[in-house]
């Protein structure tokens, strides 16, 4: 459904071209995507997981068209996406569900606009077809056709992000791009959604990028989980041999971090350290300055994946039995 192949992303953040002659500084480009490879399978789940600032939700904009690559190229359904966003008929079949329902939202409209906006946009229904495909949008989510007569702020959290699913829903995509949809919700509202989500993957076939900093919700969603650091996948595989197995040093630190009731008073080793900042990463491998295995060449020689059974690890201490 979707390839993406040697993806990178860079942002301009230099100063104004005067300010900059004057003191004689080079441009900064801020490095948000460094060389991303994977690929999502028509009717699964790839989740991609990581801190804050890894490059996440730029990589989920990219994967829908909003954002152009720097480099490498992006596949959807087989074609190239600058293509795809030329063509309504292919470009109708992905969409995105946004972080934060409370201001993805238009708080001038009524839902029933909001969700029929997609559908007028693609020409999917005409005249009185376009409300009542509305009403089973709403209902399909968990909600009631009168809730199209109402406004965003009426609603609570988990109520407008089943509505911006709804929205999602309206123009009849395959894939589904889901940039952190449960974080700004309460914990039981969390489980709500998730579930409608996978109801929704088996009922429609949909395909998902999962984007995610909780490895909870990500272990409940995945078929295949990516481990993001720094702008770089460094894991990459089937997420039940993810969970159990993990091989990259920084996906061993972040489950390590994950509560668990059945290890009670075990000792854990925290992630230490910083994230290097994008606009001058550090050289050879980007993870190695919070590294407990990084040595020379980690310092000097950046990582390339490895295959270790069905899954793929960038790190020179796993390619070297360390």
């Amino acid at each position: 459904m979707l390839d993406v192949t040697n993806v990178s992303q860079f942002f301009d953040v230099s100063r104004p071209w005067l300010q900059r002659t004057l003191a004689r500084e080079p441009r900064r480009l801020l490095r948000a995507i460094d060389d991303v490879s994977f690929a999502v399978a028509e009717g699964t789940t790839l989740s991609l997981v990581g801190e804050s600032g890894c490059g996440k939700s730029t990589l989920a904009r990219l994967a829908v068209g909003l954002y152009e690559p720097s480099a490498g190229a992006i596949r959807f359904a087989g074609q190239d996406l600058s293509a795809a966003r030329a063509q309504p008929a292919l470009r109708r079949r992905m969409n995105m569900i946004f972080q934060d329902p409370y201001a993805s939202l238009n708080p001038r409209w009524r839902v029933r606009d909001i969700v029929a906006e997609p559908i007028r946009q693609f020409n999917l229904a005409q005249g009185s077809a376009v409300g009542g495909r509305v009403g089973t949008l709403l209902a399909q989510v968990g909600l009631t056709a009168a809730d199209g007569d109402k406004y965003p702020h009426e609603f609570s959290g988990g109520q407008r992000q089943r509505i911006s699913i709804a929205r999602a829903l309206a123009s009849e995509p395959d894939f589904l791009v889901c940039d952190e949809p449960t974080s700004a919700l309460d914990v039981s509202v969390q489980a709500q959604i998730l579930n409608l989500m996978k109801d929704l993957q088996r009922t429609l076939g949909l395909t998902y990028l999962f984007i995610s900093h909780n490895l909870a919700v990500v272990r409940h969603m995945s078929d295949r989980l990516g481990v993001m650091y720094l702008g770089r996948i460094v894991e990459i595989g089937p997420a039940d041999t993810v969970f159990q197995t993990p091989r990259h040093p920084y996906t061993r630190l972040l489950l390590d971090a994950i509560p668990d009731l059945n290890h009670v008073g075990r000792a854990r080793v925290p992630v230490g350290g910083e994230v290097p900042s994008p606009i001058a990463p550090p050289p050879g491998c980007a993870f190695h300055p919070r590294c407990p295995l990084a040595n020379d060449r980690c310092r000097q020689e950046k990582p390339r994946h490895t295959k270790v059974g069905d899954v793929e690890v960038a790190c020179h201490a796993v390619e070297e039995g360390r």
